[in-house]
């Protein structure tokens, strides 16, 4: 059965709005994807997620973006994403891609069983040292006092997430006993 919803439970979605809100989306040119492609042993006519082998169905970053609720300087381009299936992308969420993918968690490829789990970590190994992602220091570009204000910003709707969650707790505990009341005068 669902559970209710905890509004404050999805602080973590909003968080990444806040990363995905800021950092640049660099659009690659076809011959770069064809060189990522190259160097992770796919063409472009059969793209493959790398960590698994399965069609690929979206980019991952190979780096996240995110780490400990913040941005971690890494931005959208080329030289930070790999073609990934879905199972793999959302697997893998934030953590370090070497780790994961030799890991236990639900649905990684060591723990699917994938064959050639080495062939595809070396791949991937190659891919890193042939193109270095760009990483920058957010705060340093746009200053410290815009820097504050934007993850004040976050605070306080973060705060006012909280706050819907406990009258929503409150309405909640209302309509079910309603409901209730319903039901018992029915019997």
């Amino acid at each position: 059965m669902p559970r209710p919803v905890s509004i404050a439970g999805r602080t973590s979605t909003l968080t990444n709005s806040f990363v995905n809100g800021i950092i640049p989306v660099v659009e690659p040119s076809d011959g770069e994807v064809e060189d990522a492609l190259r160097v992770l042993g796919m063409s472009p006519d059969d793209v493959r997620c790398a960590y698994c082998g399965n069609p690929a169905t979206e980019w991952d970053h190979l780096n996240p973006i995110v780490s400990g609720k913040r941005p971690t300087g890494f931005i959208s381009e080329i030289h930070n994403l790999v073609p990934a299936c879905g199972k793999c992308n959302q697997s893998k969420g934030g953590s370090n891609w070497c780790e994961w993918i030799t890991g236990t968690a639900p649905l990684s490829p060591a723990s699917r069983g994938v064959p050639g789990l080495e062939e595809r970590i070396s791949r991937i190994a190659k891919y890193e040292e042939r193109f270095q992602p760009v990483r920058l220091d957010f705060e340093a570009i746009v200053g410290k006092d815009t820097w504050k204000e934007y993850w004040d910003a976050h605070a306080r709707l973060v705060e006012e997430m909280r706050r819907c969650d406990e009258i929503a707790s409150r309405i909640r505990k209302t309509i079910v006993y309603a409901f209730e009341s319903t039901e018992s005068r029915k019997a």
